[in-house]
């Protein structure tokens, strides 16, 4: 990589956000070996004064060799999952994904929000997987470490396509998104959902849109969302509610609030996970406090560190989702007996695979049908 192209290793100043991105700061990847830091030689900082613009959102369009992806952590609730795109263009500050652009030589700052993967052959890689003899159906989650309705997804339908396979198989599956996207392939997912075979879980983190605006810049604005899960649950869809990260002393204080009003949009399960800030991420939420909210930014890491066994991360299983420790044990009761108070008992929805026939591939005769 030529040293021009060397991602920034300082953070840019903590007064200069960037309007529309998450964080305006490219932070190198860990793998990089190479390395800059910023020095005033008296003729001012145009690399600071870049960095406050807005990046133009680039699309890298990639063909993939396969497109499911094997869960084995046991604290996450499905064994498979679908991507259609690497990075997000919401910009969410707090996103555990901003790591893996590590993997490409990209930032986990400024570029997983500003150079997006999308894999346009995701469902053709798809079927051939499902058709493939021995395969055994369990739902697939949809967006894990991407959102699959990203801005991206308008023009390029990556995540339609997908649905579309799914939907021709039967095949069960689950969405979680913070877009209203998803509204737009309710003619595929409505029908599965009356079956059971799909389910749609909305993220919702806050009703305050300024603190939306500040903390996921490029996603639904958050009445946008309930009025989606509003028109899910209408057309019969199966829908959740997310409640994370919680940020202690930043959303931590609306979880009553955000449970009432996802269960009164129709929202029927509901869970939560505690901030996780791996890799990279830590440094960026750390200097976004500070741009953000510099007068409790000590207070919110103590609190994390409190959480976190006196570190900022917890990478084992069965913590790192729900923190350890007192405060944990508080936001825990917090999350189960509001969820009960407004209907939201269950934390997720068991869908139907019974249904599953392997797709049909190209020049498959009719003998059989």
């Amino acid at each position: 990589m030529p040293p021009s192209a060397v991602p920034a290793a300082a953070p840019p100043s903590v007064a200069a956000p960037a309007k529309g991105r998450g964080t305006s700061w490219a932070i190198a990847p860990r793998f990089e070996r190479a390395s800059r830091e910023a020095a005033d030689d008296g003729w001012g900082s145009p690399d600071a004064d870049a960095a406050r613009s807005p990046a133009v959102t680039q699309i890298v369009e990639q063909r993939v060799h396969s497109i499911l992806a094997r869960n084995d952590s046991p604290d996450i609730g499905f064994d498979l999952s679908i991507n259609p795109y690497r990075g997000c263009e919401h910009g969410c500050i707090y996103c555990y994904a901003r790591p893996t652009h590590s993997y490409l030589d990209l930032s986990p700052g400024l570029d997983f929000e500003s150079r997006i993967v999308a894999k346009v052959d995701a469902a053709e890689r798809l079927r051939e997987e499902l058709g493939r003899p021995g395969y055994r159906p369990s739902t697939i989650n949809i967006g894990s470490a991407t959102d699959a309705y990203q801005p991206a997804e308008r023009r390029l339908r990556i995540t339609r396509a997908v649905i579309e396979v799914l939907a021709a198989c039967a095949h069960p599956f689950a969405i979680v998104t913070k877009s209203s996207g998803v509204e737009r392939d309710l003619d595929l997912v409505s029908p599965m959902g009356r079956e059971r075979r799909a389910a749609v879980y909305v993220s919702l983190t806050t009703l305050d849109a300024d603190l939306a605006r500040r903390m996921e810049p490029r996603a639904a604005a958050p009445h946008r969302r309930l009025r989606t899960i509003e028109t899910l649950a209408r057309a019969g869809v199966p829908v959740g509610v997310s409640v994370s990260p919680v940020i202690p002393f930043v959303n931590e204080p609306e979880i009553e609030r955000l449970l009432e009003a996802a269960a009164n949009a129709g929202a029927a399960a509901a869970f939560g996970i505690v901030l996780r800030l791996p890799w990279e991420v830590n440094p960026l939420f750390q200097q976004w406090l500070q741009q953000h909210f510099p007068e409790r930014a000590a207070r919110v890491m103590a609190r994390v560190r409190e959480m976190r066994g006196g570190k900022h991360n917890d990478p084992n299983f069965g913590t790192r989702m729900t923190g350890q420790g007192v405060w944990a044990q508080l936001l825990r009761q917090r999350l189960d007996k509001a969820a009960a108070r407004f209907g939201l008992g269950r934390r997720s929805f068991e869908l139907d695979a019974t249904g599953f026939r392997p797709p049909r591939h190209a020049g498959q005769g009719e003998l059989f049908d």
